[in-house]
């Protein structure tokens, strides 16, 4: 998980890599635009790494669905329990920067024998402003803001999409948080500055210009400072449970197998 994730290719065909293990990734737009394309591609990729953790938060259960079975843990419309998973990260977040600082050290690496877990959330929207009481989505969005800004560095990065890009679902101050930012197609300018970041739309990075036949298409803000139009790759249903059933296999415990060999 460490290697640069693939996500697709942009306009001039060149592939298009992202650092997410010292960043976090951030994806919304209108229904149909293709970021859950981009969270299957994310759990597919962290599902065939080795030393790699998936918690999955999905309150529509089919979307991360298929790779519920390699989880740590699969959260589905419970808000009590979305909401004790994240303390928990939090909690590991916590202790990881102990050790980290024990051994003055400022952030993980691959040597280091530590699991990267990564946190997969479709649709915030349900978790913040659907489910549950409003104290309990207030504190929903201060751990999320806390595992986004604690996670970056000790090998805990957040992928999180919603098809509500307003100001109540990604305020500034989690936006921000997000190093990489994809605007799928959104219904307004606004939309899409509220998802890449004030301004960016007025300079001609405009999701709301892409045309809606082009699933999967996104201004994707990344390295370099600027936003570039990409293309995410895209996943079919059978690729995906073909992959998640592929990643169970290989996940699975390895004590038989190796009783048998002693034994041959």
């Amino acid at each position: 998980m460490f290697d640069p994730m693939f996500v697709g290719i942009d306009e001039f065909g060149e592939a298009v890599f992202l650092d997410v293990v010292y960043r976090n990734l951030l994806a919304a737009g209108e229904p149909g635009g293709g970021k859950s394309g981009l969270l299957n591609l994310a759990a597919g990729t962290a599902a065939l790494c080795d030393n790699t953790r998936l918690v999955l938060f999905d309150a529509k259960w089919v979307e991360l669905g298929p790779w519920r079975h390699i989880a740590d843990e699969f959260v589905g419309r419970d808000l009590d329990h979305a909401i004790s998973v994240l303390r928990r990260l939090v909690t590991v977040a916590d202790n990881r920067y102990q050790w980290l600082l024990a051994h003055e050290r400022r952030k993980v690496n691959r040597y280091d024998d530590l699991s990267v877990i990564v946190t997969i959330i479709d649709e915030l929207a349900m978790y913040s402003t659907v489910l549950g009481t409003k104290p309990q989505q207030e504190e929903f969005e201060s751990l999320l803001r806390g595992l986004v800004s604690l996670g970056r560095a000790c090998g805990m990065p957040v992928i999180a999409a919603t098809q509500r890009p307003s100001w109540d679902i990604i305020p500034a101050s989690l936006r921000d948080l997000f190093g990489f930012r994809a605007a799928f197609r959104c219904t307004s300018l606004n939309s899409s500055n509220i998802i890449l970041g004030q301004g960016w739309a007025e300079q001609g990075y405009n999701a709301a210009d892409i045309s809606p036949t082009n699933q999967g298409a996104a201004y994707l803000l990344a390295e370099g400072g600027l936003p570039r139009r990409v293309k995410a790759a895209y996943l079919s249903d059978a690729d995906i449970y073909a992959i998640a059933d592929y990643a169970a296999w290989l996940r699975r415990p390895t004590t038989a197998a190796f009783d048998w060999g002693m034994a041959a």
